[in-house]
């Protein structure tokens, strides 16, 4: 973090001690720079927080000068360099496709929403009424596994060119180009299959991913790629060997899954690779629940790797649940406006809640953790008592001291 380019003419607090205050908002879930400056009036806080992270902690003002100052992309190298330390440590590689390829779901969400243009670069939107909207949208890269991660790998923003001379506003596929030559720069060598939603079954994705060397698995929509759906309609009937059903009993529900698969689908010179699970589950009372999943792949399908491959192309709603739906409902609150006055502050807003929840995560999705998550005991609760004892308690200087200066391993859930 000190690494980080100084940008002030005059300094009172070290850069480290204001990003770090600045991810300490999100790490204990204040919810606002308000609610910071409120949790830091309160003298035992103040004194613990310090002895807590061996620094001060800032009036929230102070952090915003700041916010407003970083190049966009320092905090996100800052990101990134978290995620090589977990790579490096091999903290995924029990959760990687085939144990080679590690999984990065892409999808874009809504941010903020606005009555008046915010910044030249806004997203916006026109109504029959006469009435407008502005966004402020953003593209994500998040490393996903099967026991819960979602880590933030690589961002870019959905944005209109600054000077405002533009045909069309941007979108996310645009943005897609941008956000993988990011990936791609910063994890040169990291083996990746791409997981993402509907809109990405096109021309320009499958040209990307085969130049980057990336393999990838897209939910294939019944309007998607026409042509090939009329490919897989004709050789279903002529591939009747490519199917295995799956029968799984998992507490008092029996589901039974139908995997049927087509290799080899040309596409544009492309080779597509077609697999569809049909999934029922009945329950103890016999009510029938029936899903469909659809995907396309650039892997080879057989036997044995369709219900992996299913499984790993249903893993693209972690990105919504474990991701965006966490950060906006539970504590992080993503949607509200950090900065309403600067776009790079909102930006560096943003890449400061993608590090705590990375740390959080760590401590959430570790056996020690998971032990106390019993009964009715939520999370909820779990950083309510931890801002009490934050605010009521005297952090014992001591305790510290022996627990940071011991090697510590943090056993993950499987």
């Amino acid at each position: 973090m000190r690494e980080l380019d100084e940008c002030r003419t005059s300094t009172n607090y070290d850069l480290a001690a204001l990003i770090t205050a600045c991810i300490a908002m999100f790490l204990f879930k204040a919810g606002s720079r308000n609610e910071m400056n409120n949790l830091r009036e309160e003298k035992r806080f103040r004194k613990n927080y310090q002895r807590l992270f061996k620094m001060p902690l800032p009036h929230m003002d102070t952090v915003d000068n700041i916010m407003r100052q970083l190049t966009e992309d320092q905090l996100q190298k800052l990101t990134q360099s978290m995620v090589r330390a977990l790579l490096k440590k091999k903290i995924f590689h029990n959760q990687r496709l085939f144990g080679e390829w590690f999984v990065i779901a892409v999808d874009a969400s809504g941010i903020h929403s606005f009555t008046e243009c915010p910044h030249d670069q806004a997203l916006h939107k026109d109504y029959s009424s006469g009435k407008s909207s502005w966004h402020n949208m953003v593209l994500e890269a998040k490393l996903i596994t099967a026991n819960g991660f979602a880590i933030s790998i690589a961002t870019e923003w959905l944005e209109n060119p600054e000077e405002g001379n533009y045909d069309k506003q941007d979108c996310e596929r645009k943005a897609f180009k941008r956000l993988a030559k990011k990936l791609k720069s910063a994890f040169p060598r990291l083996p990746v299959c791409l997981v993402a939603d509907g809109l990405y079954p096109y021309q320009g994705f499958f040209e990307i991913c085969s130049e980057y060397g990336w393999g990838w698995i897209v939910t294939f929509k019944d309007g998607n790629l026409p042509s090939v759906w009329e490919e897989v309609k004709s050789l279903c009937q002529l591939t009747s060997g490519n199917q295995r059903k799956i029968i799984i009993r998992q507490q008092d529900n029996v589901i039974e899954q139908n995997y049927i698969w087509i290799n080899d689908i040309d596409y544009h010179g492309v080779k597509l690779h077609w697999l569809e699970c049909i999934e029922t589950t009945t329950d103890k009372e016999g009510q029938i629940t029936e899903n469909r999943f659809v995907h396309i792949s650039s892997y080879p399908i057989n036997w044995n790797t369709a219900p992996e491959l299913s499984r790993t192309g249903r893993l693209r709603w972690k990105i919504e649940n474990e991701g965006f739906n966490t950060q906006k409902n539970h504590g992080y609150a993503l949607e509200h406006k950090f900065s309403r006055v600067s776009y790079l502050a909102t930006k560096n807003y943003y890449q400061c809640l993608q590090i705590a929840h990375i740390i959080n995560q760590l401590l959430v999705l570790s056996k020690t953790f998971q032990s106390v998550m019993q009964g009715k005991m939520t999370l909820k609760r779990i950083w309510g008592k931890m801002i009490a004892v934050m605010t009521e308690r005297k952090l014992s200087v001591t305790k510290l001291a022996q627990l940071t200066g011991r090697p510590c391993q943090i056993r993950l859930i499987n």
